[in-house]
């Protein structure tokens, strides 16, 4: 009998263990509170690496399940629910929001917080925003993203943006500061949008004071991708397409320039090429239709104890300008590993840069030079030494260069290599009680050689017009390393599930060292040999180096979510400044108010409602080093002997009492939530306070110091506006859509400039565009302003009363007012006549998906500024003969009463800096759009992948501005080295191209 029972119950083991052992395959449909199916949710067997994701129509399908396996159900927003499998083959899942999972977890200064208990002004931006355009730095896809973020991009390619955060704080530099997975960095130029998880901006004070000495313009917070617990994924993302600028000036052609030549300047141009009929259309030569490709390969995967990620990236761009280009081979590594208390990681980038910039020629773009080029010339010939065709100044009368020469003659590349990374370890001492030692390193090295043969331009015998008798060649290489090491003790602490603390304390040493060496040669004998030599030689080199050490304390608290307190100090000491002010303490306090969490808002419709404030001190130490003691230059010569001997003098008058331009920062801000987050927005007020601004102010000649200037603490500089966020999301069946609009206010008033009376800079024939003074804006344009045309003699008597015998302003020239009343024109007339920085930016992202498809389109824009276009000058200046505009067809002569384009060869004045030049630059632009379709995963028959996605998407199609020029949006020049005084001016200045691109994405 004994025997039976074990028989039996061995029988019915074998039987248990049967069954339980049998997989099956269990699908279902999840959809949300509302009733709505949720495409993308992650399904996933919970301990395994077997998930899938639902689709556009939220089903499901997932094999190799047991009875005995848990499922579980999670999707942004929502709290997953874990379900035993059981007996079920279907199961379909309700997902409810969760407030914990609304509160989504944001990047701050050495360390994460939940959104509900930020205090501060951070705007975020995701990996699929930053996906979505397909651009060369980072950068630039911050434009539009962020409320109170002024991006400016330039179409030269591999040129970085101009960034604002909240306007300008400085008369210095204003650039923010970039924090790459903890790792300050000079910029993002290395690292490609497909390696970023997200992008966060920190504002005020709360947020940027931790940074203390570095956080005065803003931080923009960079984290990358890591790999995830489950099964390997495999990436690969690709696109390619062509780029072109499709705007041109309208110019004379040959027939109307002849004819212009003879009627304005009295002059017959009698070059054997004026008389070719050729027809020329320089600005055809010089533009191009630039290909653009990208390929990114990324493997990433993990488990519960460890996590890794690599990727590989290319991008090709071939510049809408010829001879331009840029080329990126990009690395990158991260990964981590836990076990038990012990945490180990590392991040690491590698990144090779290869850069054909745009050139200039004595001071002149290409643009410039393309306008003033005489169309009868063409652009090449081979009897010339170099190959090109430029004019004879005698012959042609004038002296424009050949701008595609200028670009195609020789070599110009730019290479750079950079290393960022970091490697820490964390210890949980005791439960809520961890340690973390950071180390961080950003390296680069630059080698930038150009090497130009000698070449003739001039065709005409024994005429060198445009000419260089001589191989030019220059070699500029240096390197610059910054290691930071940062150790920190964290402690996380809730008392009686209501009372949560955070207290982190903070030690951190930055070092920095940049070495230069900078080479030039010529070479009268050969036009092969690219080296340098001692024929024409010229020879710099300097290094220096910037350290800084700092103390950080910082506590947040919040009672149950509701009531939020967060305080910070920071001490910062800098090498930059003497022992006198080497030390500098910058504070911040912020409170915030969760009323959503209140309990009379139970029935509410909020889902989010949260009043936060916010005070403190954020410091600037962005100056040249040692001004703080004297130094010594070799840059000088002596005549000795009737010889240039080179020797050293005192360079600069050293000011020991130097100490920290001091921000400081008020923040005021309302965050809400509607009906389950599906319409959320944001409020936010600022006031930043900048004083003992870091200023140059010019010394007396009689010093006799060769800098001729002292750098000190002088002047405040106010800066305030507003923000605004709202964003809507909606999901349907088949079709869901969401928009997000942001858009930011930013006005600076000059406060005081201690002994000065004004700063200028940005100059342009001979005079200065841009001026900072007391009651003004930062940077504003300053010079005469326009009131017509005189038509008659009495006319131009009427206001030169004071200088009546006066002949070289006559009827045709422009009119000015007379500002000071004193019955002539002069300096003492100019007024403010622009403003280059914008009242508003905003930016609109709308997206839709129905089904497999998806459709994208982002809109950016700013208002309220304007734009000093110089090439006006160019296209209706007629100072001498030049190529020029077919508007000085129309130009003022005794038959032909014009009132807008003066006569030719005029008064001086009329080519003075003056609001003639002044045009408004507000624009808005159709930044990206982008149209996609993703295959269903059984479209071969089988599972080959788990995302399979084409798309066709065009960059900057349509531009409704009413600025004359190629591009109202101005980036950075390279006619002159870029300062925030050259901000709005347009030089000629590369403008954005038009791009087409077709791409793939696909994961397994």
């Amino acid at each position: 009998m004994m025997k039976l029972k074990i028989a039996m119950i061995a029988l019915v083991m074998i039987c248990t263990q049967s069954v339980l052992s049998q997989t099956k395959t269990v699908s279902g449909t999840v959809i949300d509170s509302d009733g709505m199916t949720l495409p993308g949710v992650t399904i996933l067997v919970v301990g395994t690496s077997n998930g899938v994701t639902t689709d556009f129509d939220g089903k499901y399908q997932i094999e190799n399940v047991s009875a005995t396996d848990q499922l579980s159900f999670s999707f942004i927003g929502m709290s997953t629910q874990t379900i035993t499998v059981g007996a079920q083959s279907t199961i379909n899942v309700t997902l409810l929001v969760s407030a914990e999972a609304l509160d989504e977890v944001v990047v701050v200064g050495y360390g994460t917080q939940s959104r509900a208990e930020v205090t501060g002004a951070i705007s975020s931006i995701d990996s699929d925003e930053l996906a979505a355009l397909p651009v060369a730095t980072a950068e630039q896809a911050l434009q539009g993203r962020a409320s109170g973020v002024t991006v400016i991009n330039s179409g030269s390619p591999g040129t970085a943006p101009i960034v604002r955060i909240r306007g300008l704080g400085t008369v210095g530099n204003n650039n923010p500061l970039y924090v790459i997975d903890g790792v300050i960095t000079g910029s993002l130029a290395g690292i490609s949008t497909n390696d970023i998880e997200s992008v966060n901006v920190l504002k005020d004070a709360s947020t940027t004071a931790i940074y203390g000495s570095q956080g005065s313009n803003g931080v923009v917070m960079v984290t990358t991708k890591k790999g995830k617990s489950g099964k390997a994924k495999i990436s690969f993302n690709t696109y390619a397409g062509f780029q072109n600028i499709t705007q041109r000036y309208d110019v004379l052609n040959t027939q109307q320039y002849l004819q212009y030549a003879n009627d304005a300047f009295n002059f017959t141009p009698s070059s054997p090429n004026s008389s070719l009929n050729a027809e020329t259309n320089w600005q055809d030569e010089i533009f191009q239709s630039g290909v653009l490709q990208n390929y990114d390969l990324s493997a990433s995967g993990g488990n519960e104890n460890s996590n890794y990620r690599f990727s590989a990236g290319i991008l090709d761009q071939e510049g809408a300008v010829v001879g331009t280009g840029f080329k990126r081979y990009s690395f990158r590594a991260n990964s981590g590993f836990t076990s038990g208390k012990f945490k180990f990681g590392e991040t690491m980038a590698v990144s090779f840069n290869s850069q054909n910039p745009e050139l200039s020629d004595g001071g002149r773009s290409i643009i410039e030079h393309a306008i003033k080029m005489a169309p009868y010339l063409s652009v090449y010939n081979a009897d010339n030494l170099g190959g090109f065709q430029g004019p004879d100044n005698t012959l042609d009368g004038q002296d424009a260069v050949n701008p595609v020469r200028i670009m195609e003659l020789g070599n110009n590349l730019n290479k750079t290599t950079a290393i960022t990374g970091s490697l820490f370890a964390e210890f949980e001492i005791i439960e809520g009680l961890k340690f973390k030692s950071q180390v961080g390193l950003d390296y680069y090295s630059y080698n930038n050689n150009r090497f130009v043969p000698s070449y003739n331009d001039d065709s005409v015998a024994g005429a060198f017009t445009g000419s260089q008798l001589f191989a030019s060649i220059t070699k500029n290489t240096g390197v610059g390393q910054t290691v930071t090491f940062t150790n920190s003790l964290n402690y996380e602490k809730t008392i009686a599930d209501v009372h949560n603390f955070d207290v982190l304390l903070v030690a951190e040493k930055y070092e920095n060292n940049v070495s230069y060496i900078n080479a030039a040669s010529q070479n009268l004998i050969s036009d092969e040999v690219d080296q340098v030599s001692d024929q024409g030689s010229a020879l710099k080199s300097e290094s220096f180096e910037t350290n800084r050490i700092g103390y950080l304390g910082r506590v947040n608290y919040n009672y149950d979510g509701k009531y939020i307190f967060a305080a910070s100090i920071r001490r910062d000491a800098s090498s930059r400044f003497g022992e006198n002010n080497r030390w500098g303490t910058f504070p911040s306090l912020a409170l915030g108010w969760n009323i959503a969490k209140e309990s009379f808002m139970g029935d509410s419709k909020f889902s989010n409602l949260k009043i936060r404030g916010s005070w403190g001190l954020v410091g600037n130490d962005n100056i040249s080093n040692y001004l703080y003691s004297p130094t010594l230059t070799s840059d000088f010569t002596y005549p000795i002997g009737g010889v240039a001997a080179v020797g050293t003098t005192a360079a600069g008058l050293a000011n020991p009492d130097l100490k920290w331009e001091e921000t400081t920062m008020v923040n005021i801000g309302l965050d809400f939530g509607l009906f389950n987050e599906k319409v959320t927005g944001s409020i936010e007020y600022y006031k930043n306070t900048s004083d003992d601004l870091l200023m140059s102010r010019t010394t007396p000649v009689s010093l006799g110091f060769h800098a001729g200037s002292i750098t000190e603490n002088v002047g405040s500089v106010e800066t305030n506006g507003f923000e605004l966020n709202l964003g809507y999301n909606h999901y349907g069946d088949d079709f869901s859509w969401s928009a997000n609009l942001n858009l930011g206010t930013s006005k600076n008033e000059v406060k005081s400039l201690g002994q000065l009376t004004e700063i200028t800079g940005a100059l342009f024939e001979g005079s200065d565009i841009s001026r900072i003074s007391v009651g003004e804006s930062l940077f504003y344009f300053y010079g005469l302003e326009t009131d017509g045309i005189y038509q008659t003699q009495a006319e131009v008597d009427a206001v030169f009363t004071a200088n009546p015998g006066q002949t070289t302003v006559q009827p045709g020239d422009i009119r000015f007012v007379d500002h000071s009343g004193d019955g002539d024109i002069t300096s003492d007339d100019r007024v403010v006549i622009g403003n280059p920085y914008p009242d508003v930016t905003y930016g609109l992202n709308l997206s839709g998906d129905y089904k497999n498809w998806d459709l994208n389109l982002f809109i950016a824009g700013v208002a309220g500024n304007d734009v000093y276009n110089t090439n006006i000058y160019d296209l209706e200046g007629m100072p001498r003969l030049f190529g020029a505009g077919t508007a000085v067809l129309d130009r003022w002569t005794p038959s032909n009463a014009s009132n807008s384009v003066p006569r030719a060869g005029g008064a001086p004045q009329n080519v003075a800096i003056s609001d003639r030049f002044v045009e408004d630059g507000s624009y808005t632009r159709l930044k990206n759009i982008s149209l996609g379709y993703t295959l269903p995963e059984n479209v071969f028959g089988e599972k080959l992948f788990s995302s399979f996605r084409i798309y066709v998407s065009g960059q900057n199609l349509i531009t409704l501005s009413d600025y004359s020029g190629l591009d109202p949006e101005i980036g950075n020049s390279t006619v002159l080295t870029n300062s925030a005084f050259e901000t709005g001016i347009d030089r000629g200045n590369y403008p954005q191209p038009k791009t087409f691109l077709l791409g793939l994405q696909v994961t397994f």
